[in-house]
Order: C-alpha cells, then sequence, then structure tokens
C-alpha cells in the first residue's frame, strides 16, 4: 500500500493566508484541494493542526502537509492508438501526440494518455497509488514529443527518483517569435501559480515561487526579407520541471513560443493550431541499468511543416 507523501515548508514572510502560502509551494494542487487537505486534518502549523484556509501565518512556522495517496478508480481502458517508441517489462516510452491529456481531469474525462496507456497494458491501474497510474511526469496537452509510463510500482519509485534527483535529460524544440537576448543562455526565473488567474503560471519572485532553471541554443533563425530574428528555433534543457516552464521562460526572454496562446501572441504569427513546442530527446536511466539511455520523437508533421515553410522562404529571400 502507499504511503503518504510529507512535505515540510518554512514560512519567513508576514501576515499571508496558509492556503495562499500552499498554493505557491504545491502550485500543482488547487486551493480547493488545499483547503480539503486542511479541513480534513492533513496540514499541521508548528506541530498543531492547520484551523483553517484563512489562517494567517506571522512569521518563521513550519508547514507540514501530509498528502494521502489517492487510489485509482473508475478509470476507463480505451483502446486508443499509441506511437510506442519503446518498452520492455517496466516502462512504456511513449511519442504523445498534440491535444491529448495526460491524466483524466474536469473536462478530460476519456481519450487521455492513461485511458489508451490502460487499454494498452490493462495492469497498469492503480502504479503509483494515484489517479495517473504509472505517470511520473506529464506535456502539457498541446506539447507532444516523449514521456515515459511506469509499469510496476518498482519501476515507478525507480522513475520518480530519477526525475526528483534531476538525472534524466530533457530536450525540448521550440520555435519563438524574435530572438532571445543571446544565442546561447540561461534562465533562472522562478515560477508559481498566477495570483490573478488560478490556471495560469506566472514567473514570480523567489518568495513566492519554486525554483525554475533552463538552459537553450539557438538552432537556426529565419529572417524573411529586410528582417532579422523574425522566427528562432530554439533547443530546451529543463533542469527543472515546473507546469509551463518552458513557456514562461520563453516569454520572459522575450521570444514567446509561436502560437501560445496563453504566454505568448493572442493571434498566432504562423498558421498553427497549437504552440510549437515538442519534447524532442530523453536521456534516462532505466530502472536495474546503470548507464543513460537515448530516446527520441521526431518533430510531428505539422511542425516539420512550418519549418520546411520557413527554409524554404528563407531561402528564397
Amino acid at each position: 500500500m502507499a504511503s503518504d507523501r510529507i512535505e515540510v515548508f518554512q514560512f519567513s514572510g508576514h501576515n499571508e493566508r496558509l492556503d495562499k502560502f500552499l498554493v505557491t509551494c504545491l502550485p500543482e494542487f488547487s486551493r480547493a484541494r488545499l483547503q480539503g487537505l486542511i479541513t480534513d486534518g492533513f496540514i499541521d502549523v508548528d506541530g498543531c493542526a492547520a484551523k483553517k484556509g484563512g489562517q494567517m501565518l506571522g512569521g518563521a512556522e513550519q508547514v507540514i502537509v501530509r498528502i494521502p495517496p489517492v487510489h485509482s478508480v473508475g478509470l476507463i481502458a480505451e483502446n486508443i492508438p499509441l506511437d510506442v517508441i519503446f518498452e520492455n517489462d517496466e516502462l512504456i516510452v511513449v511519442n504523445k501526440p498534440a491535444g491529448m491529456v495526460v491524466h483524466p481531469a474536469a473536462g478530460h474525462e476519456s481519450g487521455t494518455l492513461v485511458n489508451a496507456v490502460l487499454g494498452y497494458e490493462p495492469d497498469i491501474e492503480g502504479i503509483g497509488g494515484e489517479e495517473r497510474p504509472g505517470v511520473v511526469h506529464r506535456l502539457d496537452k498541446d506539447t507532444s514529443g516523449l514521456i515515459v509510463v511506469a509499469k510496476n510500482e518498482r519501476a515507478h519509485r525507480w522513475l520518480q527518483d530519477q526525475f526528483r534527483l534531476r538525472k534524466v535529460e530533457k530536450t525540448y524544440l521550440a520555435l519563438v517569435d524574435g530572438m532571445p537576448p543571446t544565442s546561447v543562455g540561461r534562465v533562472e526565473a522562478p515560477i508559481g501559480r498566477d495570483p490573478n488567474q488560478r490556471k495560469k503560471m506566472a514567473i514570480t519572485s523567489f518568495a513566492k515561487g519554486r525554483e525554475a532553471i533552463s538552459e537553450y541554443k539557438t538552432l537556426e533563425s529565419f529572417p524573411p526579407a529586410g528582417s532579422y530574428g523574425r522566427y528562432t528555433l530554439l533547443e530546451f534543457h529543463p533542469h527543472t520541471g515546473r507546469t509551463h516552464q518552458i513557456r514562461l521562460h520563453c516569454a520572459f526572454l522575450g521570444c514567446p513560443i509561436v502560437a501560445d496562446g496563453i504566454y505568448g501572441y493572442k493571434k498566432a504569427s504562423l498558421a498553427l493550431s497549437r504552440h510549437f513546442l515538442h519534447a524532442f530527446r530523453m536521456k534516462i536511466i532505466l530502472p536495474g541499468e546503470t548507464s543513460l539511455r537515448e530516446f527520441e520523437a521526431p518533430l510531428p508533421r505539422d511542425l516539420a511543416l512550418i519549418l520546411e515553410k520557413l527554409r524554404d522562404q528563407q531561402a528564397r529571400a
């Protein structure tokens, strides 16, 4: 049986609501979920059970959060084709298409990667003790590319440790509007929940957000006639795994991802129905092994066509 997840946080600010503080510490949880944990007695402040979400923190309190495992119930196995890049007895490496949500949630109860994996490998249900069996990391709905799914508890714990200890090397390809300030660079900009729109993330202060580090380098630049750096193809290496990290860091650099209607321009500058971000390569040590394995997922056709058109325009300019 899976054990509770324990998180310990130290508050060092002044006069802030407990639930608001916790949202910055645990951005993967909604405020409603955290308030539920408070009501059910799973959160302590300085050794005493928290009374309510509006409880004020004054300074130097230790907050302990106990997150009980949620058992997988009601998940439906669906016969959805999967692009399996690699598979063994421990895990599956899948090339997720754009438009597919990773796990069921409100508004996406079916058609997700989890539903597809359960149809492909029914024994995976319940792995990890969550309502997202086997999943140890995520991709946004409209981000395509590599994602790894554990087949058993041992592999799940192994993979969790690989991601937690930052031993997984991930490479993303992103086409951006404009160009970054330098051709190669490193971004250290913390990320937290947007205080004005809970469903969005935002670059925050170090006190309000969680550490987020990315490195990038320029692969190609596409200047149309009379303009320099109108579009730039970047290779990104995230060292942390914050929600929407690469999208936010691109916007922070002043070159948002093409067709990212949330953190970039409202109207896409190229004919794309989703943002140009693809999880292209992953280097990871598999359970029971000692050296890195490398997996790649080629650019999907919609993104490859955009690059072909840009290259053709550049050649004719």
